[in-house]
């Protein structure tokens, strides 16, 4: 079946005065995302999420359109090649790489579609019924000393057995945030803790070693995604595990992390990192160096249902009937009606995980009154 038509939604999601939140960075005052609308010449349509500001997503939907529409949607991996081997002086990091991934994810969705067959059957075959999440939250602030027990007081009300927390403003700030969580979560609950790359390899190394006795499950971007010598030198000292990924592009971001030990987990973003065409390639490079993969989940409801599917359908080798660590899907406890409004049964957590969406496609159903709400321009 081929593609007649594909489309861009631009979505945004303005957040009140005074309710900024996010990372040692920056806080975000809203949330945006770009809908992929991919639509089969006998009118099936499939949907996908694209990461990034929309207008850079918007940009290239001509060029994107032009190559891959009267295409068949079971061959569009290898349009994806021809168009990233042409346009080879775009690089692999940045839109066009986001514009591909949100359409390699709808053109999933539209095929399982046409075959009645889930998306994680299209790609690996399904090994989970559910997948367990861990909640991401602890977020900072515009008055982040006050606004942090609460938020993990939350989680903790809420019964999460996997939580993550933001931390990255000194090392100082690390200790105290952690142990403060800890306290409040109690010592059989993994924290993990996101410094989101606002390090130099110095105050990394320290931050990591105040951490320690509070026994994090991993110190995620702990430096720059593409360090991969410096973050290779603090796995070797650290003690810690190491996460990584959510700005990486394709395989080939991935491949000097694994080869150089830069990481103990892999966090491929779907709706960047080149959908699902991309992210089974990561996960193929993981599997053969033993490294634990969990999919960077920062966008709408789309980007978390194909994580979903992501998860579902990863091998789970090398485990058999005992799974010590079971791969987390990332599900955001920040509000974002672009993940809690968009679909008309929204995918929500019950007792620590989400069920695997039994329908064709990614399994979801979208409520396009919603999209036209966020809709602009």
């Amino acid at each position: 079946m081929k593609i007649a038509s594909i489309e861009f939604v631009a979505l945004s999601a303005p957040l009140a005065a005074g309710k900024a939140y996010g990372m040692s960075k920056a806080l975000a005052t809203g949330r945006q995302s770009t809908l992929v609308r991919l639509t089969l010449e006998d009118g099936t349509d499939g949907f996908g999420e694209a990461w990034g500001p929309p207008p850079f997503n918007m940009a290239l939907l001509p060029l994107l359109q032009r190559h891959l529409v009267g295409v068949n949607v079971l061959d569009v991996e290898h349009v994806f090649d021809r168009i990233t081997a042409q346009h080879y002086h775009f690089g692999f990091q940045g839109p066009l790489m986001t514009a591909i991934s949100g359409v390699d994810i709808a053109a999933k969705d539209a095929a399982g579609k046409m075959l009645g067959v889930p998306v994680c059957r299209l790609i690996g075959g399904r090994n989970l019924e559910r997948v367990p999440i861990y909640a991401s939250g602890g977020y900072l602030t515009e008055t982040p000393e006050a606004d942090f027990a609460p938020q993990i007081e939350a989680m903790a009300e809420a019964g999460h057995r996997h939580v993550k927390i933001k931390i990255g403003l000194s090392p100082e700030s690390d200790e105290a945030r952690l142990a403060t969580a800890r306290t409040i979560l109690g010592e059989e609950v993994d924290i993990l803790v996101d410094i989101n790359a606002n390090y130099t390899f110095d105050v990394a190394r320290e931050a990591m070693a105040r951490m320690r006795p509070y026994r994090p499950g991993w110190v995620e971007e702990p430096l720059g995604p593409r360090d991969y010598d410096g973050l290779a030198r603090l796995a070797a000292v650290a003690g810690l595990p190491i996460a990584t990924g959510e700005a990486l592009y394709s395989v080939h971001d991935f491949r000097p992390i694994a080869t150089a030990g830069s990481a103990d987990v892999l966090q491929p973003d779907l709706s960047l990192c080149g959908g699902f065409w991309q992210g089974r390639k990561i996960a193929e490079l993981a599997h053969a160096h033993h490294l634990r993969l969990s999919p960077h989940v920062w966008g709408g409801a789309v980007g978390l249902a194909a994580a979903l599917h992501y998860i579902a359908a990863l091998s789970a080798y090398p485990h058999a009937g005992n799974v010590p660590r079971p791969v987390l899907l990332e599900y955001d406890l920040g509000e974002n009606p672009l993940r809690s409004d968009l679909l008309k049964a929204p995918l929500a957590p019950v007792d620590g995980a989400i069920a695997v969406p039994d329908g064709p496609g990614l399994g979801i159903e979208i409520d396009m009154a919603a999209v036209e709400r966020h809709a602009v321009g």
